[in-house]
């Protein structure tokens, strides 16, 4: 297994919250937390680098929570980060042998067994494993994307719906919306700092990531959802995947607008070899929103490349450099707070467990969808070089098949390596027909 390259930094240990053993709310909780106890039991569904990093946040924001349960593909996966997650959090950690759960119906049994659902694993399998979640009465942090195709944006809306019916939380990995100097930055723009915004570019330009080498015994389906990054079908590819918090942050700054229609280009010009699966490497969209403002946003995983991750907003008055926390223009301004968005993968933590602890649901269903859709637009738009309409995308049922319900290991899967070892590129421009 090859070394990864993931947004896993975490911000140092704090006790966000300072509650007295049995002081934890009563007749106000929310169904699926044991009222009377300080301890909250959370499963981790998914177990490569983001779902470590993701219960090292949940870990960190609340000091009575207890990861009990993991399931992954590869159970080798999930008792080396148990392991790993052990030293540092040996009071938290109270994963048993019987506890590691492997395979896909290994969800069932992490959902069976806690209160809070952390879900990241491959996003093909997020709908499926958050509605089944919230229909067993817990609580879900949802990494993005959110879904990877429109048949599981229906699946991820009633699940939304149900979470607010239960008035059981459901929050985002879309941890922009909880850094503390992008919302303060975020706001400025909205108070008119540099004007009307006339054009916004997104832009995330780095190496392959988050790569791993075919280990021995696994079926074809098994180590293709073990490398679940670079196969369309589990992934939705690099749009959805990486170019979700820049084009979350679009829509956000927009006052949470959806664009009327994308266009798009992309391909595959660099990568061969097994590993990189059958993704695109380089992707460019151009999204059209009411009033004449344009998205650009820019996508590439190729080594030996420029690279660089940003989100400028382009006023009539001036600009917005997002992740610099700063603006220039007829007002010129810069924020004290440090640009690490680190503290937000631990904030929205923080977020869910308050939620929890205090009775108050917290539902990020809106723009869940949205800044989802969002991509799918843009991506659906790439692999067939068509323009995408927002209604023609919200409105599709269209699924990578298989379903995520319909996944086994033995089965036939949609891509097979070629006779030198590469995966075919699935979609062609130009030809394939998405929606």
């Amino acid at each position: 297994m090859s070394s990864i390259t993931s947004d896993s930094s975490v911000a140092p240990r704090r006790d966000f919250l300072k509650l007295a053993a049995g002081a934890v709310v009563s007749t106000g909780a929310v169904a699926g937390y044991a009222a009377g106890s300080d301890v909250i039991k959370t499963g981790i569904i998914g177990c490569g680098g983001r779902g470590e990093a993701a219960a090292m946040n949940a870990m960190n924001a609340d000091k009575g929570v207890r990861i009990v349960a993991m399931g992954d593909i590869r159970l080798d996966r999930v008792q080396e980060k148990r392991a790993a997650l052990r030293v540092k959090y040996p009071e938290q950690m109270a994963v048993d042998d019987g506890h590691c759960f492997k395979g896909f119906d290994a969800y069932k049994h992490v959902i069976e067994s806690s209160d809070v659902v952390i879900i990241a694993n491959a996003a093909k399998f997020h709908p499926l494993h958050a509605k089944a979640a919230i229909e067993a009465g817990k609580h879900v942090f949802l990494e993005k994307p959110h879904a990877i195709d429109p048949y599981g944006i229906q699946t991820l809306r009633s699940a939304i719906a149900m979470a607010a019916a239960k008035r059981l939380s459901i929050v985002s990995g879309l941890q922009s919306r909880y850094h503390p100097g992008y919302k303060e930055t975020m706001q400025r723009v909205h108070d008119g700092a540099i004007g009307d915004i006339v054009a916004i570019q997104e832009t995330w330009l780095r190496p392959p990531y988050v790569m791993y080498q075919r280990a021995p015994g696994l079926t074809e389906v098994e180590y293709q959802a073990s490398n679940q990054y670079h196969f369309h079908w589990l992934s939705g590819d690099d749009v959805p995947q990486t170019l979700i918090h820049n084009l979350d942050r679009s829509s956000w700054a927009l006052h949470n607008a959806a664009p009327l229609r994308a266009y798009g280009m992309g391909g595959r010009s660099t990568l061969k070899g097994e590993v990189y699966g059958d993704v695109f490497d380089h992707h460019a969209v151009v999204y059209d929103f009411a009033g004449g403002v344009r998205v650009y946003a820019y996508c590439r995983t190729i080594d030996n490349c420029y690279n660089e991750n940003s989100s400028l907003i382009l006023g009539s008055k001036g600009r917005c450099d997002l992740l610099k926390l700063s603006i220039t223009g007829e007002t010129n301004w810069k924020s004290a707070s440090p640009p690490s968005k680190n503290n937000a993968y631990d904030l929205e933590h923080v977020a869910l467990f308050e939620s929890i602890r205090s009775g108050k649901p917290l539902n990020n269903g809106d723009y869940m969808v949205r800044s989802t859709l969002i991509t799918l637009m843009g991506q659906f738009s790439c692999y067939s070089g068509k323009e995408v309409a927002w209604d023609q995308i919200s409105n599709s049922n269209y699924a990578h098949l298989p379903r995520p319900e319909d996944v086994r290991a033995a089965m036939d899967p949609p891509v097979r390596p070629g006779p030198d070892g590469s995966y075919p590129v699935f979609f062609t421009p130009g030809v394939s027909t998405l929606l």
